[in-house]
């Protein structure tokens, strides 16, 4: 079987991983009542954190998705009955539960499922991790760089002052002041009035 067609009946309910009665009964090759008798049977290897019943608004949201996903089959009466909801473990237990060659085979198809959809989620983890590793970087980096032109800016500021007070003095060196005028004396005779 697949990996990528049972991955695709893998929904996250709750907060898990999970797999819904009809397709599990599919895959097993029984009927759903057929499955929900043999885990009724043996409810007591079915805890909590192995399988649990969907709440009606959970159903519904499920058969709302599946208009356009095929989640849940064509005419499928959620009031009818409950749908239950198998994690992982409840999946493996189930096979146990069966005991039928093709549960067996479709338990061992499923659980490379899971397996293939934890290490590709942990992948995904991974590459994030990475890229926000990277984020932060760049951000550094730009933060430094933003110090930087600051920096620059500033001592452009500064140089640009300075040039302007050499102009300025420069400037004012290169206007000459009008000479003021010179009381000549005279040359000749004094009378001695002046």
């Amino acid at each position: 079987m697949e990996i990528q067609v049972i991955q695709s009946k893998i929904y996250e309910v709750r907060g898990a991983r999970v797999m819904l009665d009809f397709d599990l009964a599919r895959l097993y090759q029984v009927e759903t009542r057929t499955l929900k008798q043999a885990v009724r049977r043996n409810i007591e290897r079915f805890p909590d954190d192995f399988m649990f019943r969907l709440s009606p608004s959970e159903a519904n949201y499920l058969i709302d998705m599946g208009v356009s996903q095929i989640v849940i089959p064509p005419g499928y009466n959620v009031g009818a009955t409950e749908m239950f909801a198998f994690t992982e473990q409840g999946v493996s237990m189930l096979s146990a539960v069966l005991r039928s060659p093709v549960a067996t085979q479709a338990s061992i198809s499923i659980m490379r499922a899971f397996v293939a959809m934890r290490n590709y989620i942990a992948n995904t983890s991974t590459i994030t991790a990475e890229l926000a590793e990277i984020r932060a970087t760049i951000e550094v980096l730009r933060r430094d760089s933003d110090e930087t032109l600051e920096a620059v800016n500033d001592l452009s500021e500064d140089t640009r002052k300075h040039l302007d007070n050499l102009y300025n003095a420069i400037g004012e060196l290169s206007v000459k002041p009008a000479p003021e005028p010179k009381t000549r004396r005279r040359i000749g005779f004094n009378s001695g009035d002046e």
